[in-house]
């Protein structure tokens, strides 16, 4: 497995990969892939995705994806750990997302589950917070 970073020409691979995992694709653009990390397999093929969308010195941690075939092998927790390492290597200092599926994963990785509404106004203005994720989301953060 090789993990690099996202390109333009990849846009098309990632959107069909959140989508085939239920997450949201239509705010992730080439301007936004310049903080997305990829997983290519033997073949190239674009296997997983996460990334960072930036507001300061915090970030929402977004788009964390692996390929149905890939999973239970440890690939997200790979990326999970990548996209950390570009945050605290770029002077963020804490992480954010909203989850309705994964809450226990990312639990268990030290994130805490905190009310929405304690995000820094940055966030809660993104597409993410105020239009594509569900009220009903838990919202967690992790200080790096």
């Amino acid at each position: 497995m090789k993990m690099r970073a996202a390109q333009s020409e990849d846009l098309d691979a990632i959107a069909a990969l959140l989508a085939d995992n239920e997450l949201p694709a239509s705010d992730v653009t080439p301007d936004l892939l310049r903080d997305f990390a990829v997983a290519e397999d033997a073949h190239g093929s674009i296997v997983g995705t996460v990334g960072l969308e930036r507001f300061g010195t915090e970030a929402l941690l977004r788009s964390l994806a692996v390929a149905k075939p890939e999973r239970s092998a440890g690939l997200g927790s790979k990326l999970l750990a990548h996209a950390e390492y570009m945050a605290l290597t770029s002077g963020l200092s804490e992480l954010w997302l909203l989850t309705t599926t994964a809450a226990d994963f990312f639990r268990r990785t030290g994130y805490l589950p905190v009310a929405r509404a304690s995000a820094p106004t940055g966030l809660q203005t993104s597409t993410q917070f105020a239009q594509l994720c569900p009220s009903t989301a838990v919202c967690m953060r992790k200080r790096l």
